[in-house]
This record gives structure tokens, sequence and C-alpha cells, in this order.
């Protein structure tokens, strides 16, 4: 992978040209994060027993096969968010037009949310692959959460899957903030009860490999 275009995240970074040059300059099957199939998401998701058309909100999705895995699952209620346009344009071309699925596509900023991601509610599972570990600072976790919060309904799930303590310290140029399910219980809160957790060693494009934490969580009632 070329990382010629990446640099370290800094508080007055532009994230999204960084994200916008990563799909631009890179074709989506050498990304270090594709995957041919998403095979540890899909199996958490099978696990929350949904309806097929329960809202489930994918976050910095980029151009993921797992939504072409979703609709092939018969689910018909997605919202698709990425900060990088391109990201999402790629997306689009590669699952086509399928009439039984709503897809609703949002580009913006987890962690300065516009007003569409907002006004979402009653999502009934958070899907988030690699993207909360680059938020480093408290601000943007702050803001990444309170977002989650806002918007996961009660009985809701939330699946998180980030580079775990062992795992990659950068990635594309980027720190990262590497956790295990208790660092991750700690962000959510009491709310939010731990069902599944388990470490993955998964193998990038080119070969190598990285370690990650999956969890999945459901939301109280209470």
């Amino acid at each position: 992978m070329d990382e010629s275009f990446c640099e370290n995240s800094n508080s007055a970074y532009n994230f999204e040209k960084h994200w916008e040059n990563a799909y631009r300059k890179i074709p989506v099957k050498s990304l270090g994060w594709y995957e041919f199939k998403s095979k540890p998401t899909l199996e958490l998701i099978e696990q929350c027993n949904l309806e097929k058309d329960a809202l489930i909100f994918n976050a910095g999705v980029g151009a993921s096969t797992l939504i072409r895995d979703l609709i092939e699952a018969n689910y018909s209620n997605l919202v698709v968010n990425d900060i990088a346009v391109s990201a999402l344009t790629e997306l689009k071309q590669q699952i086509g037009n399928n009439k039984n699925t709503s897809i609703k596509f949002i580009v913006s900023d987890l962690t300065n949310p516009s007003n569409e991601l907002l006004k979402l509610k009653n999502v009934d599972l958070w899907n988030d692959r690699a993207v909360l570990h680059f938020f480093t600072t408290k601000k943007q976790q702050t803001a990444y959460f309170n977002l989650l919060k806002k918007v996961v309904k009660k009985n809701g799930f939330v699946i998180l899957a980030e580079f775990n303590l062992e795992g990659a310290k950068k990635c594309c140029g980027l720190n990262v903030v590497n956790y295990n399910e208790a660092m991750l219980q700690e962000q959510l809160g009491n709310e939010f009860k731990l069902l599944q957790s388990f470490n993955y060693t998964y193998t990038q494009p080119k070969g190598d490999t990285r370690e990650y934490v999956y969890t999945l969580f459901k939301r109280s009632t209470i």
C-alpha cells in the first residue's frame, strides 16, 4: 500500500482530505483494511437476531463489501456513513441498484456530525469496524460516543471492532488508540452489556496481519 500521502494526525489535521486521497489513489482491493468478506462482523450480526427491516447503521464503512453481503442477506434498511465522498461513490458502484433495500448514504465526520446524522433515531445496530481507533483525542471520542448513545435504541446492539492492545499503533500513516473490551465498556457505560468479545487476526491484501478485538454490546431498557 502506498502511504506517501499519509501524515500523522493532530487536532488541526484534515481527515476528510486524508481519506479522500486514500480512496482516490489506491485501488479498493489494495487498501490495507479491505476484506473480501466481513466474516466476523456478519457472524456477530447473525447473533443479534435482527428483523430484516432493522435499521443498521454502518459507521465509516468506506467501500466495504459488508454492505453487499447485508443486501444479499435481505437486510432492507441500511444507513451507510463515511467522511470520504470517494469511498461512498465507489460503494454505490459496487452494489448497484436494489429495489428491495433502502440505503441512505451520509457523508459526515462522526466526531463533528452533520444534522443528517443527528436526526437519526431508533438505530437497531451500530456497526463499526476500524473507525473508532482513529479518534485519538478525548474530544473526538466523546463526540463519537455521544452520537452513538443518541441514536441507538433501547435493546439495540453495538458492534465495535478495533485494533487490540497487541495491534498496530498506526494505520495509513495515522496514530491510533488500541482497545480491549474493558476500555470499550468504559466508554459505553453500564447502560450497555457486553455479550461477546474475541480477538481476531486480520490478513491484509498484501499479506501482513493486524490484530483486532471484536465486541458485541446490547443496550439495556433502563
